[in-house]
């Protein structure tokens, strides 16, 4: 019997004037989503996301900080995003690390680190366009921010700040310089062909001008006006000035004053404590340039003071302090390589997981520009490809179809892209046994690779996408290693096992079960005949076709909501699934007719008590469909949902399994 308009209005208004019609059906798109990610665990952990997902995930990485008031700025680096917090004690570490989509969350540094994993630069985009905020590299007061930790601390923060946005650009050119090698190793392009020269110069570019892409960087880092920077390093690479090197060491005059010549193409310190200094002087320029006058006269006094200085003093200081840096480095490695390959191959993951690891760029990026190779990159590849082992490890040796799921899909970005952090915060970690076998295989395999002196002839992530970057004298030497690296770990972790049991008590625990509300048949959602609820639109759960007139507590709640017309009731578990129960297709026609109830709204009930009597003859001889619903209706706080599908049930059978976000 079809409603009649009135009565259809009258059916809907109830059902969106309750607590229950919290739900919409956007919202429960986004939950099917997340929930048919094939790289999600139980717990809702993934280092992929889906990108529709990308808006709600930043709402509550930001809320979970402490709100858009708590932050002074947000920059991210290859995997993390890099937060600075007013007060960390108002970021809520536990929440933020039960999000789906944050592997893990970092404090130290100064700063406040989620770690997202791949998607990390679109979900800072999508922040950044949600919200006010100031990205580290904008803000241009970033440097008069009250400094946090100690000296070493923010040494390497400023490194990582200075070196994180220009990392892609110096691999991508490394990548191009690496293949150049072995093509005309074996003969498949003449370097003295223009192709070769093309090529040459798109990897040659970001390295010859390294001062160029550090000085702007360095600028945005230390807060002050990057292009007057750039000048002031683009003067120690122009032609006039480069005219005049015939040899390092030369010395010229300025005014009089003994200027020893340097060559600044690809060199990493010069330019940053150029820029350092500079921005000690933009500040107190800026109290006596007026205001009239400083969009001239700034630049030109900078420019006066700032080129001289560097070409005198500040430039010969930085390339004796990168080359004595390198020279110690050296040393070591010929010395006492065991040593450092078993400490760096080791240690590699911890300054990952303290987040401190990219301030070793600086030091890597100058061996090369000095030398032409880098040893430290070697040693660091023992530690990601033992890291890649892990994940094999655990896909062996864990009983878990989505821990193998996890370790298999982690595993990937590991060996193609050289990205560990799901690995070390997904299972490394979180299983403890599986970190002690990749520091014991890392640190084999780098004591191995560092003992043969294997190099890096580019800088690179190591993977298996980077081979090239390793060729050379030394590059069977690398391959041993980084096999010796994945195959270690691997073999140590299945060796070692870990501990599941305890991760399925905790899933049991946080689990609600819930029993069938009628006795009857069991159908799926989707077979109801309203669309109301078989799209899911009120939420998900199943329906029944029941053989006796009486509808049961699947679990223990609390009454929210009985319908007057007594045809449907609504729950609350003290987990916070909110419950509605519907007799029936249609039956709010009936105007209560049949039905019968004891309730009333805040009774508390427990799992098979009864709920409402109804006639069941009556319905079915009026035309109605008797079909029952019971669905879960705030599924925007839902984590997990099974329906359990069985033929024939009653109140006794579990049909629903549910985890509550949060818990």
């Amino acid at each position: 019997m079809p409603l009649t308009p009135i009565l259809k209005a009258y059916h809907y208004f109830w059902y969106f004037q309750n607590s229950f019609q919290k739900t919409k059906y956007q919202a429960l798109q986004k939950h099917r989503d997340k929930m048919n990610s094939s790289q999600k665990n139980r717990f809702g952990r993934s280092w992929v996301i889906v990108k529709k997902n990308y808006e709600a995930l930043s709402k509550q990485i930001i809320e979970n900080v402490g709100g858009i008031n708590n932050i002074i700025s947000l920059y991210h680096c290859v995997t993390r995003l890099r937060f600075k917090l007013k007060e960390d004690s108002k970021a809520n570490k536990a929440a933020l690390e039960k999000i789906e989509g944050v592997l893990s969350v970092v404090e130290g540094n100064g700063q406040y680190q989620v770690v997202i994993g791949n998607a990390v630069s679109d979900v800072y985009e999508t922040i950044m366009g949600m919200y006010p905020i100031k990205g580290e590299q904008e803000s241009t007061g970033a440097a008069l921010e009250a400094p946090t930790g100690n000296v070493l601390t923010r040494l390497f923060n400023t490194m990582s700040s200075i070196f994180n946005p220009i990392i892609i650009a110096l691999a991508g050119a490394g990548m191009i310089k690496a293949l150049l090698v072995v093509f005309t190793t074996y003969g498949l392009l003449d370097n003295t062909t223009s192709t070769f020269k093309i090529l040459s110069a798109a990897g040659n570019s970001v390295f010859y001008f390294l001062p160029l892409f550090l000085a702007i960087s360095a600028a945005k880092a230390f807060g002050v006006n990057p292009y007057i920077s750039l000048a002031i390093v683009a003067a120690l690479i122009e032609p006039n000035f480069m005219g005049l090197i015939e040899n390092t060491g030369d010395v010229v005059s300025f005014l009089g004053i003994p200027v020893v010549l340097m060559k600044y193409t690809g060199t990493v310190i010069p330019a940053i404590l150029s820029i350092y200094v500079y921005s000690k002087l933009e500040r107190q320029l800026k109290k006596f340039i007026p205001k009239s006058i400083e969009l001239f006269a700034l630049s030109l006094v900078s420019l006066l003071i700032m080129v001289p200085l560097t070409v005198l003093v500040i430039g010969p200081i930085g390339v004796t302090l990168g080359n004595g840096l390198g020279d110690l480095i050296n040393f070591v490695s010929q010395k006492s390589g065991l040593l450092a390959g078993l400490i760096i191959g080791a240690g590699w993951t911890y300054l990952v997981i303290m987040g401190i690891h990219w301030g070793v760029v600086p030091i890597m990026v100058n061996n090369l520009a000095n030398y032409g190779y880098d040893v430290i990159r070697p040693m660091i590849a023992a530690a990601t490809f033992a890291s890649a082992g892990v994940a094999l490890g655990v896909f062996l040796r864990s009983k878990r179809k989505e821990n193998k799921a996890f370790a298999l899909s982690s595993m990937l970005p590991a060996l193609l892209g050289g990205i560990t952090e799901p690995i070390v915060y997904g299972l490394s970690i979180k299983y403890r046994k599986p970190l002690i076998a990749q520091t014991i295989a890392g640190g084999i395999a780098g004591a191995f690779m560092a003992a043969m002196k294997t190099k890096a002839i580019v800088y690179v992530f190591p993977a298996l996408t980077t081979l090239p970057a390793f060729f050379g004298d030394t590059f069977g030497y690398y391959c041993i290693g980084i096999f010796m690296a994945f195959s270690i770990s691997a073999a140590l972790t299945y060796i070692l096992g870990f501990d599941e049991e305890g991760e399925a008590v905790e899933t049991e625990d946080l689990m609600l079960s819930m029993s069938a509300c009628i006795n009857g048949e069991m159908i799926p959602l989707e077979q109801v005949n309203d669309p109301v609820f078989s799209s899911k639109g009120m939420g998900d759960g199943v329906a029944f076709i029941p053989s006796e007139g009486i509808l049961y507590a699947p679990a223990d709640a609390v009454v929210e909501m009985i319908f007057p017309t007594l045809h449907a009731i609504g729950l609350k578990t003290s987990g916070g699934a909110e419950l509605l129960m519907h007799i029936g297709i249609n039956t709010v026609d009936l105007k209560g007719e049949g039905f019968t109830t004891t309730l009333k709204q805040g009774d508390s009930v427990k799992r098979g008590q009864v709920l409402i009597e109804f006639d069941l003859k009556n319905i079915i001889e009026k035309g109605y469909d008797p079909t029952t619903v019971l669905c879960v209706t705030n599924m925007d706080q839902v984590n997990k949902i099974e329906p359990i599908i069985q033929k024939n049930i009653t109140k006794n059978d579990t049909v629903l399994n549910v985890v509550m976000e949060g818990a």
